[in-house]
């Protein structure tokens, strides 16, 4: 049955679950904890600062460099699953060039709807904007990244209205973002095993969409995938770049070389790498 763009429920499962295609997910996650773990313990970094009043809005802050720029992470895993001790490790090589790290948390689905959770990573962003001065980055060069679904939701912010959302906020706030093999259009997954948490119906899916939204930040982007992701991942990221390059606004694309949805992720925190050298550019101007 053609369910989205001719694919069928297995075709579509097979675009998008992609844990089952790693041959050792678990090793992968072990090595990123363990990673991680030891980052925390041998740098300067803030635990579990909270941005909101919620269970699981907080973040860790790794200081670089005081009066430097920030860099917000927002981790994967389809809205359902993940948490930010799992990411630690992407700080590591941004902090040894000067860059601060905040890699946040934010509530799970399906204890929330996903229309909930962009909400609080806008709260986040504007926390760390409004308190900058006493954790010691430059508000004026915030950048966002997030991967999978937190490409999903870096995309979300540079669709966010910030004067709207608060007065006291530039328009320009996030001065630079990457997406990092993010889902801009969410129907295709209505009718996959990942929805399982979400729950989402069509309807729902397209009003998270951030393809369908307007662009409301001029600033750079650089959007990464993996060149062994699925073709729906790597159409994805085209599209998005296509829906969004104008004259005045910077999309540039980039396939992290051999590499597959989770690998990309290794390579982006080795500092002698090209996705890193890229990524760091952007952020650090």
């Amino acid at each position: 049955m053609d369910l989205y763009r001719g694919m069928n429920a297995e075709e579509l499962e097979y675009q998008y679950e992609l844990r089952s295609k790693e041959a050792d997910f678990d090793a992968v996650v072990a090595r990123w904890l363990k990673r991680g773990a030891a980052l925390r313990d041998s740098r300067d970094v803030a635990i579990d600062l909270a941005y909101g009043s919620g269970e699981r809005e907080t973040l860790d802050l790794f200081r670089a460099a005081a009066g430097g720029p920030l860099l917000v992470y927002i981790h994967g895993g389809y809205w359902q699953r993940g948490d930010k001790n799992m990411y630690s490790f992407v700080a590591e090589a941004f902090l040894d060039a000067g860059v601060n790290v905040a890699v946040i948390n934010y509530t799970l689905t399906p204890a929330c709807r996903i229309g909930d959770i962009a909400p609080q990573v806008r709260r986040c962003i504007a926390w760390l904007w409004h308190n900058s001065q006493d954790l010691g980055f430059d508000r004026e060069r915030l950048s966002v990244m997030g991967h999978s679904a937190g490409g999903h939701m870096t995309a979300m912010m540079m669709a966010t209205d910030w004067p709207a959302f608060d007065s006291a906020l530039p328009v320009d706030l996030v001065r630079s973002a990457l997406p990092i093999s993010g889902i801009f259009e969410l129907e295709p997954l209505v009718h996959t095993s990942i929805n399982a948490g979400p729950r989402m119906d069509v309807a729902e899916a397209r009003r998270e969409s951030p393809l369908f939204m307007k662009m409301h930040s001029n600033a750079p982007q650089l959007v990464i995938a993996g060149g062994n992701e699925t073709p729906e991942f790597t159409r994805q990221s085209d599209a998005y770049c296509d829906r969004f390059r104008t004259e005045r606004r910077a999309m540039e694309r980039y396939d992290v070389p051999g590499e597959n949805h989770f690998g990309e992720l290794d390579r982006l925190a080795e500092s002698t790498s090209e996705v890193f050298s890229r990524s760091l550019k952007l952020v650090d101007r």
